[in-house]
């Protein structure tokens, strides 16, 4: 359960990292980092308690990151 859980904060990192870097969200690499993180954990909080989610614990961190950036605003976004 543990390294579960520590891979899937290293992944949603990861993910909050690169989509900063190509452009996909312009919140700054940390807040992004932060937002990943953040769907992450609610994903895989959801996955232990209810069984919801995808089969596989790296596919749900990364599923629930992208999610994540999309779905919470970002009301700091310069247009």
């Amino acid at each position: 359960m543990f390294p579960v859980m520590i891979g899937t904060v290293v992944i949603a990192g990861i993910v909050g990292y690169a989509s900063e870097r190509t452009g996909f969200t312009r919140n700054g690499i940390l807040q992004s980092i932060i937002i990943c993180i953040g769907g992450a954990f609610l994903a895989y909080f959801v996955q232990r308690m209810f069984g919801f989610g995808f089969r596989l614990p790296g596919v749900n961190a990364i599923v629930a990151s992208v999610g994540a950036l999309i779905i919470v605003p970002t009301h700091w976004r310069r247009r």
